[in-house]
Protein backbone atom coordinates (compact mmCIF):
# COMPACT_ATOMS: atom_id res chain seq x y z
CA UNK A 1 0.00 0.00 0.00
CA UNK A 2 1.67 3.58 -0.83
CA UNK A 3 0.04 6.81 -1.22
CA UNK A 4 1.62 9.74 -3.27
CA UNK A 5 1.16 13.31 -3.01
CA UNK A 6 2.47 14.69 -6.04
CA UNK A 7 2.91 18.59 -6.62
CA UNK A 8 -0.63 19.15 -4.67
CA UNK A 9 -2.32 22.98 -4.88
CA UNK A 10 -5.76 24.01 -4.12
CA UNK A 11 -7.37 27.50 -4.54
CA UNK A 12 -10.40 28.61 -3.07
CA UNK A 13 -12.32 31.41 -5.21
CA UNK A 14 -12.46 35.22 -3.71
CA UNK A 15 -13.25 38.65 -4.90
CA UNK A 16 -9.95 39.23 -6.25
CA UNK A 17 -7.15 36.93 -6.94
CA UNK A 18 -7.49 33.12 -5.42
CA UNK A 19 -6.54 32.22 -2.79
CA UNK A 20 -3.78 29.90 -3.00
CA UNK A 21 -4.50 27.58 0.77
CA UNK A 22 -2.13 24.69 -0.36
CA UNK A 23 1.18 25.33 -2.83
CA UNK A 24 3.22 22.37 -4.48
CA UNK A 25 2.49 20.13 -1.75
CA UNK A 26 4.72 16.51 -2.19
CA UNK A 27 4.02 13.76 0.18
CA UNK A 28 4.74 9.90 0.22
CA UNK A 29 3.72 7.29 2.31
CA UNK A 30 4.47 3.13 2.19
CA UNK A 31 3.12 0.65 4.53
CA UNK A 32 3.59 1.09 8.11
CA UNK A 33 4.08 4.68 7.80
CA UNK A 34 2.77 7.35 10.20
CA UNK A 35 3.53 10.71 8.95
CA UNK A 36 2.13 14.11 11.18
CA UNK A 37 1.34 17.40 9.30
CA UNK A 38 1.83 20.11 11.50
CA UNK A 39 0.88 23.62 11.30
CA UNK A 40 -0.97 26.63 12.70
CA UNK A 41 -4.32 27.23 11.96
CA UNK A 42 -4.88 28.55 8.93
CA UNK A 43 -1.80 26.51 7.19
CA UNK A 44 -3.53 23.76 5.22
CA UNK A 45 -3.35 21.43 6.86
CA UNK A 46 -7.06 20.33 7.17
CA UNK A 47 -7.49 21.22 3.73
CA UNK A 48 -4.51 18.95 2.78
CA UNK A 49 -6.44 16.10 5.11
CA UNK A 50 -10.22 16.23 3.20
CA UNK A 51 -8.34 16.53 -0.27
CA UNK A 52 -6.63 13.24 0.83
CA UNK A 53 -10.15 11.92 2.04
CA UNK A 54 -11.37 12.91 -1.00
CA UNK A 55 -14.07 15.21 1.20
CA UNK A 56 -12.74 17.97 -1.13
CA UNK A 57 -10.64 18.32 -4.61
CA UNK A 58 -7.22 19.24 -5.46
CA UNK A 59 -6.75 22.57 -7.93
CA UNK A 60 -3.29 21.17 -9.21
CA UNK A 61 -1.42 18.16 -8.87
CA UNK A 62 -1.89 14.84 -8.18
CA UNK A 63 -3.02 12.02 -5.19
CA UNK A 64 -2.48 8.14 -5.85
CA UNK A 65 -3.11 5.58 -3.29
CA UNK A 66 -1.77 2.37 -5.03
CA UNK A 67 -1.57 3.91 -8.66
CA UNK A 68 -5.17 5.03 -8.13
CA UNK A 69 -5.93 8.84 -8.62
CA UNK A 70 -9.51 9.09 -7.00
CA UNK A 71 -10.40 12.16 -8.77
CA UNK A 72 -10.14 10.37 -11.97
CA UNK A 73 -12.95 8.45 -11.11
CA UNK A 74 -16.42 8.63 -11.45
CA UNK A 75 -19.11 9.34 -8.95
CA UNK A 76 -20.10 6.82 -7.82
CA UNK A 77 -17.08 5.17 -8.30
CA UNK A 78 -15.77 7.75 -5.92
CA UNK A 79 -17.91 7.61 -3.69
CA UNK A 80 -17.27 3.66 -3.50
CA UNK A 81 -13.54 4.56 -2.97
CA UNK A 82 -14.06 6.84 -0.25
CA UNK A 83 -16.23 4.20 2.08
CA UNK A 84 -13.93 1.38 1.10
CA UNK A 85 -10.63 2.50 1.36
CA UNK A 86 -10.17 5.35 3.43
CA UNK A 87 -10.54 5.40 7.05
CA UNK A 88 -10.80 9.02 8.66
CA UNK A 89 -10.98 9.92 12.35
CA UNK A 90 -12.20 13.32 12.71
CA UNK A 91 -11.66 15.43 15.25
CA UNK A 92 -14.93 15.90 16.76
CA UNK A 93 -15.48 12.33 16.28
CA UNK A 94 -18.83 12.28 14.17
CA UNK A 95 -20.26 9.69 16.11
CA UNK A 96 -24.02 8.71 16.49
CA UNK A 97 -25.24 10.09 19.75
CA UNK A 98 -28.22 7.79 19.41
CA UNK A 99 -26.68 4.92 18.73
CA UNK A 100 -24.47 2.09 20.72
CA UNK A 101 -20.76 1.98 20.44
CA UNK A 102 -21.38 -1.49 18.57
CA UNK A 103 -23.72 0.18 16.44
CA UNK A 104 -21.47 3.44 15.69
CA UNK A 105 -18.66 0.33 14.63
CA UNK A 106 -20.89 -1.19 12.36
CA UNK A 107 -22.61 1.66 10.42
CA UNK A 108 -19.79 2.05 8.17
CA UNK A 109 -18.94 -1.51 7.33
CA UNK A 110 -22.87 -2.00 6.07
CA UNK A 111 -22.63 1.56 3.80
CA UNK A 112 -19.31 0.47 2.57
CA UNK A 113 -20.83 -2.79 1.18
CA UNK A 114 -18.22 -4.87 3.50
CA UNK A 115 -20.91 -6.26 5.49
CA UNK A 116 -21.21 -10.22 6.23
CA UNK A 117 -22.31 -12.74 8.44
CA UNK A 118 -19.33 -12.30 10.41
CA UNK A 119 -19.83 -8.15 10.87
CA UNK A 120 -20.61 -8.37 14.48
CA UNK A 121 -18.02 -10.24 15.20
CA UNK A 122 -15.22 -8.42 13.27
CA UNK A 123 -17.12 -5.41 15.55
CA UNK A 124 -16.51 -6.46 18.60
CA UNK A 125 -12.88 -7.52 17.66
CA UNK A 126 -12.11 -4.00 16.90
CA UNK A 127 -13.45 -3.24 20.09
CA UNK A 128 -12.04 -5.29 22.50
CA UNK A 129 -9.16 -4.16 20.43
CA UNK A 130 -9.15 -0.39 21.66
CA UNK A 131 -10.31 -1.50 24.93
CA UNK A 132 -14.05 -0.70 24.49
CA UNK A 133 -15.59 -4.78 24.98
CA UNK A 134 -16.62 -3.41 28.10
CA UNK A 135 -18.99 -0.56 26.68
CA UNK A 136 -20.04 -1.83 23.68
CA UNK A 137 -24.27 -0.78 24.82
CA UNK A 138 -23.09 2.57 25.98
CA UNK A 139 -24.11 5.56 23.87
CA UNK A 140 -21.66 8.50 22.98
CA UNK A 141 -22.95 10.53 26.00
CA UNK A 142 -21.87 7.73 28.47
CA UNK A 143 -18.42 7.99 27.38
CA UNK A 144 -15.29 10.27 28.51
CA UNK A 145 -13.44 11.66 25.66
CA UNK A 146 -10.84 8.60 25.48
CA UNK A 147 -13.39 6.24 24.92
CA UNK A 148 -15.37 8.10 21.97
CA UNK A 149 -12.13 8.77 20.61
CA UNK A 150 -11.42 4.87 20.45
CA UNK A 151 -15.02 4.45 18.95
CA UNK A 152 -13.91 6.52 16.12
CA UNK A 153 -11.12 4.87 15.55
CA UNK A 154 -12.41 1.18 15.69
CA UNK A 155 -15.30 3.11 13.94
CA UNK A 156 -12.58 3.94 11.05
CA UNK A 157 -10.92 0.58 10.95
CA UNK A 158 -13.73 -1.12 10.40
CA UNK A 159 -14.01 -1.20 6.74
CA UNK A 160 -10.60 -2.20 6.40
CA UNK A 161 -8.91 0.75 4.74
CA UNK A 162 -5.78 0.69 2.63
CA UNK A 163 -4.90 4.32 4.60
CA UNK A 164 -5.60 6.11 7.95
CA UNK A 165 -6.37 9.97 8.13
CA UNK A 166 -6.27 11.54 11.48
CA UNK A 167 -7.98 15.17 12.33
CA UNK A 168 -5.78 16.53 15.78
CA UNK A 169 -6.75 13.07 17.63
CA UNK A 170 -5.43 14.67 20.60
CA UNK A 171 -7.36 17.81 20.56
CA UNK A 172 -10.53 16.67 22.58
CA UNK A 173 -8.88 15.01 25.61
CA UNK A 174 -7.98 17.05 28.67
CA UNK A 175 -3.98 16.92 29.60
CA UNK A 176 -4.19 14.00 32.04
CA UNK A 177 -6.31 11.51 29.58
CA UNK A 178 -3.84 12.70 26.50
CA UNK A 179 -0.56 11.09 27.57
CA UNK A 180 -2.56 7.54 28.38
CA UNK A 181 -4.28 7.98 24.98
CA UNK A 182 -1.65 9.25 22.76
CA UNK A 183 0.39 6.11 23.78
CA UNK A 184 -2.15 3.21 22.68
CA UNK A 185 -2.16 5.61 19.75
CA UNK A 186 1.18 5.36 18.96
CA UNK A 187 1.00 1.34 19.67
CA UNK A 188 -1.68 0.82 17.39
CA UNK A 189 -0.62 2.52 14.19
CA UNK A 190 2.82 0.42 14.78
CA UNK A 191 0.82 -2.62 14.67
CA UNK A 192 -1.54 -1.72 12.01
CA UNK A 193 0.82 -0.55 9.91
CA UNK A 194 -1.04 1.25 7.37
CA UNK A 195 0.01 4.16 5.91
CA UNK A 196 -1.50 6.51 8.66
CA UNK A 197 -0.96 10.68 8.10
CA UNK A 198 -2.46 12.55 10.69
CA UNK A 199 -2.51 16.50 10.72
CA UNK A 200 -1.79 18.57 14.39
CA UNK A 201 -0.80 21.86 15.65
CA UNK A 202 0.83 20.41 18.87
CA UNK A 203 4.45 19.23 18.26
CA UNK A 204 4.53 16.69 21.02
CA UNK A 205 1.66 14.75 19.56
CA UNK A 206 3.19 14.72 16.12
CA UNK A 207 6.57 13.74 17.49
CA UNK A 208 5.28 11.05 19.43
CA UNK A 209 2.92 9.56 16.91
CA UNK A 210 4.98 9.85 13.79
CA UNK A 211 7.63 8.56 12.19
CA UNK A 212 8.36 11.75 10.24
CA UNK A 213 6.81 15.37 10.91
CA UNK A 214 6.31 17.82 7.97
CA UNK A 215 5.87 21.67 8.59
CA UNK A 216 3.26 23.67 6.80
CA UNK A 217 2.99 27.26 6.62
CA UNK A 218 1.23 29.66 4.19
CA UNK A 219 0.34 26.72 2.45
CA UNK A 220 3.71 25.23 1.65
CA UNK A 221 5.84 22.46 3.36
CA UNK A 222 8.70 24.36 5.00
CA UNK A 223 10.23 20.94 6.34
CA UNK A 224 10.31 17.08 6.35
CA UNK A 225 11.99 14.96 8.16
CA UNK A 226 12.29 13.49 11.85
CA UNK A 227 11.11 15.38 15.19
CA UNK A 228 15.07 15.43 15.88
CA UNK A 229 15.72 17.31 12.27
CA UNK A 230 13.03 19.42 13.47
CA UNK A 231 14.63 20.62 16.76
CA UNK A 232 18.68 20.56 16.07
CA UNK A 233 18.43 21.49 12.83
CA UNK A 234 14.86 24.11 12.04
CA UNK A 235 14.75 25.15 8.49
CA UNK A 236 13.30 28.59 9.53
CA UNK A 237 11.82 30.87 12.38
CA UNK A 238 8.63 29.50 11.22
CA UNK A 239 9.52 25.32 11.83
CA UNK A 240 11.72 26.99 14.93
CA UNK A 241 8.77 28.62 16.49
CA UNK A 242 6.29 25.45 15.93
CA UNK A 243 8.08 23.14 17.37
CA UNK A 244 8.07 25.25 20.81
CA UNK A 245 11.32 27.50 20.88
CA UNK A 246 12.05 30.24 22.14
CA UNK A 247 13.09 32.64 19.62
CA UNK A 248 15.00 35.62 21.28
CA UNK A 249 16.71 38.37 18.24
CA UNK A 250 20.13 39.89 18.81
CA UNK A 251 23.57 40.95 17.09
CA UNK A 252 26.06 38.27 17.04
CA UNK A 253 30.19 38.07 16.82
CA UNK A 254 33.14 35.77 17.86
CA UNK A 255 33.53 35.17 21.15
CA UNK A 256 36.34 33.27 23.37
CA UNK A 257 36.69 29.46 23.14
CA UNK A 258 35.34 28.91 19.71
CA UNK A 259 31.53 30.06 20.80
CA UNK A 260 29.51 33.10 19.76
CA UNK A 261 28.01 36.23 21.87
CA UNK A 262 24.90 37.75 20.67
CA UNK A 263 23.92 40.51 22.56
CA UNK A 264 19.72 40.42 22.83
CA UNK A 265 17.99 43.18 21.85
CA UNK A 266 16.50 43.35 25.22
CA UNK A 267 19.55 43.56 27.26
CA UNK A 268 21.46 40.32 28.18
CA UNK A 269 24.40 38.54 26.11
CA UNK A 270 23.89 34.59 25.35
CA UNK A 271 26.53 32.62 24.04
CA UNK A 272 26.27 29.75 21.34
CA UNK A 273 28.09 27.15 20.57
CA UNK A 274 27.30 27.73 16.92
CA UNK A 275 28.74 30.18 14.82
CA UNK A 276 27.39 33.47 13.20
CA UNK A 277 27.62 36.79 12.93
CA UNK A 278 25.42 40.15 12.37
CA UNK A 279 21.57 40.23 13.00
CA UNK A 280 20.72 36.40 14.29
CA UNK A 281 17.95 34.67 16.12
CA UNK A 282 18.60 33.01 18.67
CA UNK A 283 16.67 29.40 19.14
CA UNK A 284 16.50 27.35 22.41
CA UNK A 285 13.68 25.61 23.35
CA UNK A 286 11.53 25.62 26.63
CA UNK A 287 12.43 21.97 28.42
CA UNK A 288 16.53 23.22 27.84
CA UNK A 289 15.73 25.98 30.45
CA UNK A 290 16.28 25.81 33.78
CA UNK A 291 15.03 27.92 36.86
CA UNK A 292 16.59 28.60 40.11
CA UNK A 293 16.36 31.12 42.44
CA UNK A 294 19.77 32.30 41.95
CA UNK A 295 22.72 31.73 38.96
CA UNK A 296 23.45 27.82 39.62
CA UNK A 297 27.38 27.08 39.93
CA UNK A 298 27.31 24.62 36.79
CA UNK A 299 28.19 24.15 32.99
CA UNK A 300 25.66 26.72 31.45
CA UNK A 301 26.96 29.94 30.80
CA UNK A 302 23.94 31.73 29.72
CA UNK A 303 21.73 33.04 33.10
CA UNK A 304 18.83 35.95 32.20
CA UNK A 305 17.18 37.00 35.49
CA UNK A 306 13.48 37.78 35.13
CA UNK A 307 10.55 38.00 36.43
CA UNK A 308 7.71 35.24 36.12
CA UNK A 309 4.55 36.66 34.25
CA UNK A 310 2.59 33.18 34.55
CA UNK A 311 3.04 29.44 35.08
CA UNK A 312 0.53 26.74 34.01
CA UNK A 313 0.36 23.61 34.82
CA UNK A 314 0.69 20.86 32.24
CA UNK A 315 -0.21 16.92 33.52
CA UNK A 316 3.33 16.65 35.76
CA UNK A 317 5.36 19.73 33.72
CA UNK A 318 4.72 23.31 34.15
CA UNK A 319 4.88 26.02 31.92
CA UNK A 320 6.70 28.99 32.92
CA UNK A 321 5.96 32.29 31.06
CA UNK A 322 9.52 34.81 31.60
CA UNK A 323 9.56 38.06 30.16
CA UNK A 324 11.58 37.30 27.25
CA UNK A 325 11.29 33.02 27.08
CA UNK A 326 9.33 30.45 28.50
CA UNK A 327 10.85 27.32 30.64
CA UNK A 328 8.98 23.92 30.66
CA UNK A 329 9.66 22.46 34.17
CA UNK A 330 8.76 19.35 36.04
CA UNK A 331 6.18 19.75 38.62
CA UNK A 332 7.94 18.94 41.26
CA UNK A 333 10.51 21.60 40.69
CA UNK A 334 7.76 24.29 40.33
CA UNK A 335 6.94 23.14 43.90
CA UNK A 336 9.73 23.02 45.23
CA UNK A 337 11.17 26.04 43.64
CA UNK A 338 7.20 27.75 45.13
CA UNK A 339 7.09 29.69 42.15
CA UNK A 340 4.49 32.18 41.60
CA UNK A 341 3.96 35.03 39.22
CA UNK A 342 5.51 38.21 40.01
CA UNK A 343 8.84 36.42 41.54
CA UNK A 344 11.98 36.52 39.68
CA UNK A 345 14.13 33.58 39.12
CA UNK A 346 17.13 32.95 36.89
CA UNK A 347 16.65 30.99 33.99
CA UNK A 348 20.06 28.70 32.83
CA UNK A 349 21.01 27.03 29.88
CA UNK A 350 23.77 25.63 27.36
CA UNK A 351 25.11 27.16 24.62
CA UNK A 352 26.05 23.71 22.95
CA UNK A 353 21.45 24.07 23.64
CA UNK A 354 21.14 26.95 21.41
CA UNK A 355 20.71 27.04 17.97
CA UNK A 356 21.54 30.50 15.74
CA UNK A 357 19.41 31.26 12.47
CA UNK A 358 19.85 34.39 10.47
CA UNK A 359 18.19 37.29 11.69
CA UNK A 360 15.92 39.86 9.68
Amino acid sequence: MSLLVDNLGKDYPTRGEPLAVLRGVNLQLQRGDALAVMGPSGSGKSTLLHILGTLDTPTRGRVSLDGVDPFTLSEWRLADFRNRRIGFVFQDHHLLPQCTVLENVLIPTLVSGNGDTKIETYARQLLERVGLSQRLDHRPAELSGGERQRVALARALARDPDVLLLDEPMAALDPHTRGTVRAELHDLLRELALPALLVTHDFEDAAALADRVGVLGEGRLRQLGSADDLLGSPADLFVARLAGANVLSGVAAPAPNGLTAVLLDDGPTVYAADAGSGRTEVVVYPWDVSLARAAPDDSALNHIREEIVSLTPLGNRARVRLRTLTAEITTTSAERLQLRPGETVVASFKATQVRLLPGG
